[in-house]
């Protein structure tokens, strides 16, 4: 593959895509890796998948990846078949969902603060939330949801979770997550008008992908009410 070409075609990208930053645009991330797109796309989801790096973007970088796959657009070269997407992806997935798992297992959750850049206390929080509405279905669900999906095996892991029972759930989810969006980008790159729409698409599969944060978000400040109003000091 020409890592020159990749390059280019990710930087003007870049421009084009100035919505989102550069790390949560999956054409701008492939250009950086260039010849080793196949290794950093994988490295990407094992990272997303529980080891405390919760924004970046699994769910488009996925569909971009099969897209590409079903032939070169005018972005990116193809730099991986269907069979090494569909057996890879998922073997990443799953072992980044095992060490998040462990991480919490050992760790817990002091890592968070809301000082933190990445790592912030409402993250893990949005998460806690999400596994107790829930339960253990939630590593499976979390698979679809971003932030949610790095968090939920580190809360598993501090919880004490079954340990076969996280690992059942988070198999069952890197499979269908992993080779689901996977094959829907490769099948809807079979489109011309699929392969010219690449920008617009990852766009819009980010806004998407964000709306069960914000639904809970907002959820849970209208269960809360409006804050009770402060009382005079008397004179």
């Amino acid at each position: 593959m020409n890592s020159t070409a990749l390059a280019d075609a990710a930087s003007t990208t870049t421009v084009n895509t100035a919505l989102l930053p550069g790390f949560l645009d999956p054409i701008t991330l492939l250009g950086y890796f260039g010849t080793w797109a196949l290794v950093g796309l994988l490295v990407v989801i094992l990272i997303e998948s529980g080891v405390l790096f919760p924004v970046l973007p699994g769910d488009s970088l996925l569909f971009v990846a099969g897209l590409v796959a079903a032939g070169e657009s005018a972005e990116v070269e193809k730099f991986a078949s269907l069979w090494q997407l569909l057996l890879f992806i998922p073997i990443a997935a799953i072992i980044g969902g095992q060490i998040g798992y462990w991480i919490g297992r050992y760790a817990g959750t002091a890592m968070f603060a809301e000082g933190n850049r990445f790592l912030k206390k409402r993250y893990i929080d949005e998460a806690h939330a999400f596994f107790e509405k829930r339960g253990p279905v939630t590593i499976f669900l979390a698979r679809f949801v971003p932030i949610v999906r790095t968090l939920a095996p580190i809360v598993a892991g501090a919880a004490r979770m079954n340990a076969a029972l996280f690992t059942a759930y988070n198999v069952l989810g890197a499979i269908v997550w992993g080779c689901g969006i996977t094959l829907l980008g490769y099948w809807l790159g079979q489109f011309e008008i699929i392969q010219k729409l690449i920008e617009p698409i990852f766009i819009l599969i980010v806004l998407v992908s964000i709306v069960p944060i914000i639904w809970e978000y907002y959820k849970r400040r209208k269960a809360s009410g409006p804050p009770p109003p402060v009382e005079a000091d008397a004179p």
